[in-house]
């Protein structure tokens, strides 16, 4: 089963990363997204693009995730995004950037960037979602029974 229904194992995933410049607000950038994503689901869902997702930081920084010393906030906090998508193949990615109806707000996205843009491709190495509580239940069960047996 795939986290993400449509999306196949050797499908491809895009990340854009966006920092906004001081004048803008989360606000402003999640207009602008929006109008891009909508046009992305009209005009490219029946050619090869699965989903996707925009993330903002939201300033927390994972004390027990992270191996660089103990921050408690990042500074990008409601200034960095992460625009995410999922696609069935690199070029039809491609090719959905170039249509005539994306570029124009492809590029009403980017005036509100200090970093520009750099859209890095992604080949799919694992997804999954989590256990249903009964399925969390064996699989614990199950990892006993293993350790016992070893």
């Amino acid at each position: 089963m795939s986290l993400i229904n449509g999306f196949n194992s050797d499908g491809v995933v895009t990340i854009n990363r966006v920092i906004l410049k001081q004048e803008y607000s989360t606000d402003d950038l999640e207009m602008r997204v929006a109008e891009l994503c909508e046009n992305v689901k009209t005009y490219h869902s029946d050619t090869g693009f699965v989903g996707g997702f925009v993330a903002m930081n939201s300033g927390q920084v994972s004390n027990e995730g992270s191996t660089i010393g103990q921050p408690v906030d990042n500074p990008l906090k409601n200034r960095e995004a992460l625009i995410v998508t999922f696609w069935q193949s690199f070029e039809e990615h491609e090719r959905s950037h170039r249509s005539e109806t994306f570029q124009p707000l492809f590029a009403k996205v980017l005036e509100l960037c200090e970093n520009g843009n750099e859209e890095i491709a992604y080949n799919m190495l694992w997804s999954g979602k989590a256990y249903s509580h009964a399925e969390a239940l064996e699989a614990r069960a199950a990892k006993q029974r293993y350790l016992k047996a070893a």
